[in-house]
């Protein structure tokens, strides 16, 4: 005898009550103490290298620097690619490494092989800095100041004293960054004719200076019985003091710095400054530490600002942006979605049933699923982000699935006039093994989904587990709470004749096509086939893009411009970004760094509710076609990092033959009148004066290409931040910038009069040195330790896959040089990986959910039967993306894989029952089937819809934004809707013509 555990909760309901009351209360408690996100934290092993070396033209780091670091990297184990972008003195390496291996080892190992090579690389690069490269570097929150009683220096200070130490203290704050702007220094401007009349050279004053003014420790004195630190005090506290700081010339001569220089109280070289809607203004952004809520940290920046704003009330602070209010709405949303979705599903339920307390008993099981689903993950780590509440609210369906199946089979064995008691104990043993077989497949194919390969595998673990942890629940509650329920609460019911005039129909229907079964198998292969043409030709994308209320515009402007110079186009084209009635406002940030010149203006939408159906992407289009004819400047709009363009690469080699045909590429993409807006610096070039030493000369006379170097740094654009001497005033750090008159950078004829210290006395720079100009990039692009052209070409709207297609169709890029080859990036390259990640959790859940069947049915053939409803869900889920003109994206191939498990549910049904009826209750197999058929309708076609009504508040994106989860629902509700139909007449039949090709066999072995 078996134990039977349904009976014995029906027997024992007071344990089971207890439970389920502990185990509620428990997730209960969980879900308000989870933390809130968008996405959850992923600990991907990418590491960032930034160097910086100042003055430094790309060319020269990238052969001086970038190489050497490159080659050493390429030699750590599990290097997957090397992305390199080198502007003018600093240089950027990304390295991306295989997934098995741990972030921290990929720093320890980078860190390491850069550190045995440092001693090979040039002294006046600065210390490279290697950190790991994570999502939490996008900003939270972003506030700006202004205030009429402090200048913008002292602005400056005040956000960088105050506001900074403030908001770092908050908990959970990873980083916070000033945006706009200015810093104080000390600028110390030596005189040219000062300098030649006393002899000496501005190298010799820097050096001198810093002897005399460069404070070290003096050790430790032994005084009083005691061990004393020696501490040298400086004797400058004021620009006055540092003027008659005096030091001694080769001669013996003394001077004062104020006789060779104009020393002044200055700010440093402007490189970035904000406009708020056009008005000048300081900001600041705040980013989140890893392993804290997007929602708490922004709630508790907030809070310290209202305090700082009552500390100091002359500052007006304002809130430019939120970029967690997506976060919170999608959090909102999901809440009362689960909700509508619960409500959907027991209407649907009362429909059928139109029985209060069937429809109380299933209803129950909904909330009992879900909420202590939230314990389980919330041990597991597992945060409310938008992958753990989009798996909850698709599954709300499925989660009804069991308990409507259980009390359909009550009420059937009800009707045929047995108490309740007997009926609820009969019922759940005659159901139990197809109610558990459903589950575990549909556990099989989430497990499958969270065990994908590659970087969409990471991200969607949490997906999975919370689908399969939810399930499991269900089954819980359907095995133990539904039987004992039932047992106590139902009552015996008459049959309803409607029903039974539908079952009719459709038993008439199997009959007709069990009959001509050729024709129907025949007729759905057609219908299969049909669909995967259809799938054939669907667009194809990595991930659709989203509908919040924010965008950025990037505007790139000619080399050799200024910040002052670009304002007025930045100010132009903020107001007609502002003329758009569906844009809120505009924070636009102006930066050169680097020789790079670019604006971004991020742009606040009004409520997708106010937008009159417009989505973002639209708007952006808009946006572009206004802005792109601002003349000499290159547009481009989307937020960055969004993944609204379509990468690729050319690399080679060869540089010259490279070099060549990526023009050529990039005059085809701009020429081409459906392609969109094309991002690449890649090529551009700027002026560059290069300064070629006589090396037969400075031996000679003494002199090395360092003194030359150092000579023309302070001439030009002052010593490096790392050199500068910083004197202490009012406890406050002000560097020190010797540098020569700005005249002196503008002109060839004075840079040649530049004296440097030379064997004999001071020589002009010219007898040693010969001036040319010439073109060097402003950018150089690397992939895998090759030079390369990185393009990005704006989506504008339509498909990743049909940009795609568009821009491989163009000539050059179908006759590449030899020597050149094309490389995905981006989202062309995930794709691929997605490809191969959805490919093998495909084949894990078949090869799971088959062992299951076989398992279920003691059968290897008839698992065939089952599975064969997968080729069933295709025709709808394909034919609902063309309708819908949505592309088959990451979300929606996740619906695909949802389908697997949700789909076999029909045939599970039908076929289980076929085999009781053949051989526990010897019905012939025509009997059987017909028999299966009839009593599997109801429950099929109720659960199918109660699981299509729970994700219609996903498809509908009622009150939230269904750009991510609307492919997902829209996928499964279309194949469900065809594998329910086909299902009913097309698995009997497969059944039968699978037992008859058994039998087949068998006969042909026992004719043997």
């Amino acid at each position: 005898m078996t134990f039977n555990i349904s009976s014995w909760a029906i027997k024992n309901p007071v344990p089971i009550i207890l439970l389920f009351v502990l185990i509620t209360l428990w997730g209960g408690l969980s879900f308000w103490g989870m933390k809130i996100q968008d996405f959850p934290d992923v600990d991907l092993p990418r590491v960032s290298v930034f160097l910086t070396y100042p003055g430094a033209p790309p060319a020269l780091i990238e052969s001086e620097v970038v190489t050497k670091i490159e080659s050493v990297i390429a030699t750590i184990s599990g290097v997957k690619h090397i992305t390199t972008v080198i502007t003018d003195g600093q240089a950027e390496i990304k390295v991306e490494f295989r997934l098995e291996k741990s972030v921290e080892q990929a720093i320890n190992d980078v860190r390491n092989e850069i550190s045995q090579i440092r001693s090979d690389l040039p002294a006046d690069l600065q210390e490279p800095v290697v950190q790991r490269r994570n999502s939490m570097n996008e900003p939270l929150i972003i506030y700006s100041l202004t205030t009429d009683k402090l200048d913008e220096e002292e602005l400056s200070w005040f956000i960088d004293n105050e506001i900074s130490r403030t908001i770092l203290s908050v908990t959970g704050v990873g980083s916070y960054r000033r945006i706009g702007g200015v810093n104080r220094e000390i600028i110390l401007e030596l005189i040219p004719e000062k300098l030649s009349a006393f002899g000496i050279s501005a190298l010799e004053v820097s050096n001198q200076l810093k002897k005399t003014l460069l404070l070290s420790p003096g050790g430790y004195a032994q005084a009083a019985g005691g061990e004393q630190t020696i501490r040298i005090e400086s004797q400058v506290k004021t620009t006055s003091d540092l003027a008659r700081v005096e030091f001694s010339l080769n001669d013996g001569r003394r001077l004062q710095l104020g006789q060779i220089s104009k020393i002044r109280d200055s700010i440093q070289k402007r490189e970035e400054i904000a406009f708020s809607n056009s008005k000048k203004v300081i900001a600041f952004e705040v980013t989140r530490a890893r392993g804290h809520g997007e929602v708490e940290v922004a709630k508790a920046v907030k809070a310290a600002i209202r305090d700082l704003q009552k500390e100091f009330p002359f500052i007006q602070f304002s809130e430019e942006f939120d970029f967690t209010a997506p976060t919170i709405e999608n959090y909102n949303n999901s809440i009362d979605m689960l909700y509508e979705g619960v409500i959907l599903a027991v209407v649907v339920v009362l429909i059928f049933l139109r029985n209060w307390r069937s429809t109380f008993i299933t209803a129950v099981a909904l909330p009992l699923s879900i909420i202590p689903t939230f314990a389980l993950i919330n041990l597991m780590g597992f945060t409310l982000n938008i992958v753990t509440l989009l798996a909850i609210s698709l599954v709300i369906g499925v989660l009804v699935d069991d308990a409507i199946v259980e009390v359909e089979n009550f009420e059937r064995h009800l009707q045929t006039g047995k108490p309740p008691m007997q009926a609820a104990k009969e019922a759940a043993a005659e159901i139990g093994l197809a109610v558990i077989a459903t589950t575990l497949t549909l556990v099989a194919v989430f497990l499958a989904t969270a065990f994908m390969e590659g970087v969409v595998g990471k991200f969607f673990v949490q997906f999975g587990l919370t689908a399969s942890v939810a399930v499991l629940f269900s089954l819980l509650v359907a095995r133990l709470l539904t039987p004992m329920m039932a047992a106590y609460l139902l009552k015996s019911s008459k049959h309803i004749g409607t029903e039974l005039y539908l079952t009719r129909l459709y038993l008439r229907l199997v009959r007709y096509c069990m009959e001509r079964k050729k024709r129907t198998l025949f007729l759905t292969f057609i219908i299969i086939s049909g669909a995967l043409k259809v799938g054939s030709v669907l667009s194809t994308s990595f991930l659709p893009s989203n509908d919040n209320s924010f965008t950025e515009v990037t505007l790139t402007f000619p080399a050799g411009g200024s910040i002052q110079s670009s304002a007025e186009i930045v100010h132009i084209a903020s107001e007609k970004i502002r003329g758009s009635k569906y844009v809120k406002n505009t924070l636009a940030v102006i930066t050169n760094k680097g020789g790079e010149l670019t604006a971004v203006i991020t742009v606040g939408l009004l409520a997708r509710s106010n937008r009159e159906g417009n989505k973002k992407e639209q708007i952006e289009e808009s946006l572009y076609s206004i802005l792109n004819l601002l003349p000499g400047v290159k547009v481009n709009v989307g937020m960055s990092g969004s993944r609204d363009t379509y990468e690729f690469i050319l690399s080679g080699s060869d540089i010259i033959a490279l070099e060549k045909h990526a023009r050529i590429v990039l005059n085809e993409l701009r020429e081409h009148p459906n392609i969109g807006a094309i991002t690449s610096l890649s090529g551009l070039t700027k002026p560059e004066l290069i300064a070629s030493p006589n090396l037969t000369k400075l031996a000679n006379l003494g002199v090395t290409p360092l003194d030359i170097a150092e000579t023309l740094k302070i001439a030009t654009q002052g010593e490096n931040e790392k050199d500068l001497l910083k004197l202490t005033f009012n406890n406050r750090q002000i560097p020190v910038k010797i540098q020569l008159p700005e005249f002196m950078s503008q002109d060839i004829s004075a840079l040649s009069e530049l004296k440097i210290p030379a064997i004999g006395g001071l020589l002009s720079l010219g007898n040693v040195v010969d001036f040319k100009w010439s073109h060097g990039p402003i950018e150089i692009n690397r992939y895998d330790q090759l030079r390369n052209y990185h393009y990005e070409v704006g989506l504008q709207g339509k498909a990743l896959g049909e940009v795609e297609k568009l821009v491989q169709s163009l000539p050059s890029l179908q006759n590449l040089p030899e020597g050149v080859i094309q490389l995905g990036a981006g989202d062309a390259e995930e794709m691929n990986e997605l490809a191969i990640g959805f490919s093998i959790a495909m084949f894990t859940g078949l090869i799971f959910m088959y062992s299951l069947m076989v398992l279920l049915l003691k059968d290897f053939m008839q698992p065939f039967t089952i599975l064969a409803a997968l080729l069933l869900s295709i025709p709808g889920a394909f034919s609902i993306l063309l309708i819908s003109g949505m592309p088959l994206s990451l979300p929606a191939m996740i619906g695909l894989i949802m389908l697997m498990g949700i789909t076999t549910k029909n045939s599970i049904l039908i076929v289980d029952y076929i085999v009781v009826a053949r051989f526990e209750h010897q019905l012939s197999r025509m009997e059987a089937t017909i028999d299966a058929c009839a009593k599997r309708i109801r429950p099929i076609i109720m659960t199918s819809m109660a699981m299509a009504a729970g994700m219609m508040p996903i498809v509908l994106g009622w009150g939230g934004d269904p750009s991510f989860r609307a492919p997902m629902a829209l996928v499964v509700i279309g194949g469900l809707l065809s594998s329910t139909l086909l299902s009913l007449v097309v698995i009997p039949i497969l059944y039968t013509a699978i037992d008859d090709f058994v039998e087949w066999v068998r006969s042909k072995k026992l004719g043997a």
